[in-house]
Formats: C-alpha cells, sequence, structure tokens
C-alpha cells in the first residue's frame, strides 16, 4: 500500500535526522567526553517526555555552496518535555552538525519554542555548544541572534531561563546565556568570551589560552558570569534537574512544595554556642544555613564568586526560600562591589518569581580602600539596597552578630521595609564597631589619659555594653524580637507562613532606573 511506502520515507527521515552530523561526527563528539544534542535532552529530562519540534527544518543559504549540504534540523533540536513532571522548553545546540553554527532557520527554532514558553508560562533551557554564528549566512545569523536576544529581555522576569555551556560560546553568541537567570558551565569543555585568544594577540600583543580567557573557572570565580561550575556534562544536566526543582514555572505561580519529614519544631541546639565570644573571631554561615533548612539541602549560586556572601536555595516546611547570608570566613563578611552584585540579582530574581528571601546577617560593613572607591562600591552597594527596597516578596532578617553602620541599613532591614527582623542575643547593632566609636568619641579623653590603654579599654566595654546589642533597636521596634539561637527553624517557618498572603506593590512606573 502506498500509505505504507509513505510510513517507510518518514521512518527513515526521522532515522537520518536523529544521526545530526553523521556517525562519524558523533564519534568525535563522544571523544571530547560530550554528548550529542539529543543524548543531552534524554539525560535532563524526565523518561519518555520529550516531544521534539522541527525535525525536518533546513537552512535556505544558497551562498557559497550551501545549498548542496544540508541536514535535517540544522544544527539545534527543540521541543518540550517535562522534569520532575513538570512542563520546560529546551533547545539543544547540535555541534555534529556545522559546528552548531546559527543560521536564520536554527534561531527561528529557538525563537518558537521560546514564543510558547511565554504563552504556556514554563521555564526555558538552551544547551550551548556552538561555534557562533554561520558565517555563510551573514547578516540573516546576526539578525537570528537578535531575534533571540529580544525575547531573552521579553521573558526576563516571566520565566526561568536557564543556560548550560558545554561547548564553545563565543562572539555575540555569549549574550543570549548572559542575559538568562543562570548559567552553568562545565569545566571540561566549555568556554565563553567576546572575543577569542587570536584576537586578543591581534589586537593587544597578549598571549593567553582559551581556558584563562573565559573557561568555567574565570566566569565562575572572577567575572561571575556563570552562576554554577561542574565537573562533566552529566553533574550540569543534574545540577539544573536540582534548580528546576527549587523554582516555580513563571512569575504567577509559586514554587512546588515539596512534602517535608523534617520536624517544623526541631530544635538547632548546634546554633546556640555557635557565635565566637570573641567578636572579631569567625565562624561558618553554612553551619547556620544547614541547620535550619529542611534536611541541610541547600543549593548554592555564585558558590565560587565573591565568596564573602552566600546566596542560594533552600526549604523551610517544603517551601522554597532564597537566603541571603553575609560569611564571616571570608574577608569578616564585609560588603564589597562583587558582593553586592552577587545578591542584588540574586534577591532581583527571588523577587521576580515570588520566592521569599531570608537573610542572614553579620556584617561590619563596606570594604575600605581607593580600589573599591575608585570601581564604584557606592554604586554598587547602591545596587543591593534598591534590590531589597524594591522587592515585595515575604522578607525576614535574622541578625546573628554584627550589624553596622550603612550596611546594616542595606541588609533587609526593616527601614528597607523587611517584613519580621529577628535578631540573636549576640546581635550588635550600631553605627559602628566599639573599638572605633570609642576612638572617635572620646579621642580627646583617651588622649589625655595617664593610661590611654586603660581608658581605651574601659569605654570600648561601656560602648559594647551600651550599644554593641540588639535591645536599643527592639525598644524603637526596628527589631521585632530577639530569640534563642535554638528556636531559629521554628521561629522563621511561623513567620514565612504568616507571611505568605502578603500583598505589597510598587508605584505605577514603566520602570525604575537601579544605577547599573
Amino acid at each position: 500500500m502506498e500509505i505504507e511506502n509513505k510510513i517507510q520515507e518518514l521512518r527513515r527521515k526521522r532515522e537520518l535526522a536523529n544521526l545530526s552530523g553523521g556517525e562519524k561526527r558523533i564519534a568525535e563528539q563522544h571523544e571530547k567526553g560530550k554528548l550529542t544534542a539529543r543524548e543531552r535532552i534524554r539525560f535532563l529530562v524526565d523518561p519518555d517526555s520529550f516531544e521534539e519540534f522541527d525535525m525536518f527544518v533546513t537552512h535556505e543559504c544558497t551562498n557559497f555552496g550551501m545549498e548542496n549540504s544540508k541536514i535535517l534540523g540544522d544544527g539545534v533540536v527543540t521541543g518540550c518535555a517535562t522534569i520532575g513532571g513538570r512542563m520546560v522548553y529546551i533547545f539543544s545546540q547540535d555541534f555534529t552538525v556545522f559546528g552548531g553554527s546559527l543560521s536564520k532557520t536554527y534561531a527561528e527554532k529557538i525563537c518558537k519554542i521560546m514564543d510558547m514558553a511565554m504563552k504556556v508560562g514554563a521555564p526555558v533551557i538552551g544547551l550551548n555548544d556552538s561555534g557562533g554564528a554561520r558565517i555563510q549566512e551573514g547578516v540573516d545569523a546576526l539578525a537570528g541572534y537578535a531575534e533571540i536576544f529580544w525575547r531573552n529581555v521579553q521573558a526576563s522576569g516571566v520565566i526561568p531561563q536557564i543556560s548550560a555551556i558545554l561547548g564553545p560560546c563565543a562572539g555575540g553568541a555569549v549574550y543570549s546565556p548572559a542575559i538568562t537567570d543562570f548559567v552553568v558551565m562545565d569545566k571540561k569543555n566549555s568556554y565563553m568570551f567576546v572575543t577569542g585568544p587570536k584576537v586578543v594577540k591581534t589586537v593587544l600583543n597578549e598571549t593567553i589560552t582559551t581556558e584563562d580567557l573565559g573557561g568555567a573557572r574565570i566566569h565562575a570565580s572572577k567575572s561571575g558570569v556563570a552562576q554554577f561550575m561542574t565537573e562533566n556534562e552529566e553533574e550540569t544536566l543534574t545540577l539544573i534537574r536540582k534548580l528546576v526543582g527549587f523554582l516555580p514555572s513563571n512569575n504567577m505561580e509559586d514554587a512546588p512544595r515539596i512534602p517535608c519529614s523534617d520536624p517544623v519544631d526541631r530544635s538547632c541546639d548546634n546554633l546556640v554556642a555557635l557565635i565566637p565570644d570573641n567578636p572579631n573571631k569567625p565562624y561558618d554561615i553554612y553551619d547556620v544555613i544547614k541547620s535550619i533548612v529542611d534536611d541541610a539541602d541547600f543549593l548554592e549560586v555564585s558558590k565560587q564568586f565573591a565568596q564573602n556572601i552566600v546566596v542560594g536555595y533552600g526549604r523551610l516546611n517544603g517551601h522554597t526560600i532564597g537566603i541571603v547570608a553575609n560569611q564571616p570566613k571570608v574577608l569578616a563578611g564585609v560588603l564589597d562591589i562583587n558582593a553586592s552584585v552577587k545578591a542584588s540579582r540574586f534577591v532581583r530574581f527571588c523577587d521576580a518569581f515570588n520566592i521569599p528571601l531570608l537573610v542572614l546577617e553579620d556584617v561590619p560593613g563596606f570594604l575600605p580602600g581607593s580600589n573599591q572607591e575608585h570601581n564604584g562600591i557606592i554604586r554598587h552597594g547602591a545596587k543591593l539596597l534598591y534590590a531589597f527596597a524594591e522587592a515585595t516578596v515575604p522578607k525576614v532578617t535574622v541578625i546573628l552578630r554584627k550589624a553596622y553602620g550603612g550596611a546594616y541599613c542595606v541588609m533587609n532591614s526593616r527601614h528597607m521595609r523587611a517584613d519580621m527582623v529577628y535578631a540573636w542575643p549576640s546581635a550588635e547593632i550600631a553605627v559602628m564597631g566599639p573599638q572605633g566609636a570609642v576612638e572617635v568619641i572620646f579621642r580627646k579623653d583617651v588622649k589625655e589619659a595617664a593610661n590611654p590603654t586603660q581608658v581605651l579599654k574601659q569605654k570600648e566595654e561601656e560602648y559594647r555594653e551600651k550599644f554593641a546589642n540588639p535591645y536599643n533597636a527592639a525598644a524603637k521596634g526596628f527589631v521585632d524580637d530577639v530569640i534563642e539561637p535554638a528556636n531559629t527553624r521554628f521561629r522563621l517557618i511561623r513567620a514565612f507562613e504568616m507571611l505568605a498572603t502578603k500583598k505589597e506593590s510598587n508605584p505605577p512606573r514603566k520602570h525604575g532606573n537601579i544605577p547599573l
């Protein structure tokens, strides 16, 4: 029968499409330790859930003999699937087809799934492995990139966008991942840069390796472009599955609640003696975070970048929360340029996607020095202030120890409209630390004293007793309650449950003007 022949022809074309650039190029991909585009999707999504679109699309280029070289799918696999039972849209660039280079039709495939994701309110995940724009197509390829960029911007704050870098990503191609919410880089094979080592050498006479210019380590620890760095592709894809589980599908929904077996009223006894008696001695903020969240499960974001502040996702009684915490073990937990930028971006994402914010505060101030001032600590520090002030999600702060000066204001203080502010008995809320304050206030007394060291120490103790505690702020209503460290988990769960129906909106405007 004729229909059977047609079905056979369909099956043949599907097999051809699944071969992508051919067995030889697939083998080369595997030799590099890389999965193919479809293998990546199968690893990432729920079994048998992937629905592929536009498998039979080919390019329309007739330049440089390209009309004689057409491959079904044209270098990118697109479609939808489920992760943990929830819908996502995916594009996976195929390096076996023209080095994954982007054509007009390739871009149209990506744009189609982005448009669909916006319509249905589902995340977009991009698996990037591409040599960039297809040179043979000229401005058509550039126009394709620009169309994707435009959609990235329109989707920002509406649906989560996640980019995995699993190979090269260079030139204009880097800007699409940069606009997305999360960038995950595979340490083995990925790199990102606007101009490569050869151009750098030609223009600046600077010799630098691909890895040192734009490898995963550089972008995870120095530039902050990558929020996650992984050891290999499998770890990358596993991490994306976990990340999606913490996030809502869109800005009109809440993150999914996970059944919780960790007792709500579990006492955090390890926190009682955590804060050292010596205010200059550090402790590890991870001990606090992992003690209070469900089952010690914490997904840190930008772990290698600006380690003096810790941001990431945990759950309280099954509900996702975003955590921003100063890290006393690194630079005493001060705020600097990188920490401010890292935290402000995280806060704004959480606010856009209805994720409540928990701030764990132990901050002695902003990092001093000409390097910070000349590079714009005022402007960058203001970003964090702006982000917290702008955020309308439930916001709870726990002051663990130091809350000094302008940094106290910036770190989600009551004056930035924190909904609840708690303090441990060890909290010190003041304009500055006792030593600095005494040197300013009692400069003359100390100078004229017979024993300046003794007077200085005495005045320090007096200042500490009077100001370096949470009770002055509590007396003014700036701190809602001073709580026992062991009760922190229970009090936070109760606070967020109380705030679950919070409704707040900012003044009508096109958008604010955050100090970029």
